[in-house]
């Protein structure tokens, strides 16, 4: 098991820029063919442990103010290390909410500290390939969650009991 979480960020990074380009495709996950934010996040995830996580359930693009559940952030939770917002370095995940008491809906992988002077991110949005842009200040308010992927480990988690 890798032990160094910047080489485990560093990695993360790469792995996400390799999907730079994927033509943006609601609720799906495939490198270079299509994929939404989630989709993004959770091939990034498969890349680096070498299981994918949980399927999703089908979602609609208003699914969060559709349940008014945090989803996403409990499946983040889940799969991924919660860390400090301020925390958040290039290699981790945040989670974006929208609207004061909607749950988060949007998710990117920082590729420079979003406490730094020029945060980056990379992520999928509709009309748009997946790509890497400036965190601005506007998106940066809206941060609810962020997360750390897991050290990768040479064998994937038993299945759950049934």
């Amino acid at each position: 098991m890798n032990s160094d979480p910047g080489a485990t960020r560093a990695r993360v990074v790469a792995l996400a820029r390799g999907w730079l380009g994927t033509p943006y495709h609601h609720q799906a996950a495939l490198k270079g063919v299509g994929c939404d934010c989630l989709g993004l996040v959770r091939g990034v995830y498969a890349e680096l442990t070498g299981h994918a996580p949980e399927e999703p359930p089908p979602y609609t693009p208003s699914w969060a103010e559709d349940h008014g559940t945090e989803t996403l952030r409990d499946a983040a939770r889940r799969h991924l290390v919660e860390i400090p917002i301020p925390h958040a370095q290039a290699g981790d995940v945040l989670l974006f909410r929208w609207r004061e008491r909607l749950p988060a809906k949007h998710c990117a992988i920082l590729t420079a500290p979003l406490a730094g002077e020029r945060p980056r991110m990379i992520h999928a949005y509709d009309g748009h390939a997946v790509l890497e842009s400036f965190v601005p200040p506007s998106w940066a308010r809206r941060v609810a969650h962020a997360f750390r992927f897991p050290d990768p480990s040479p064998d994937p988690p038993p299945d759950p009991p049934a």
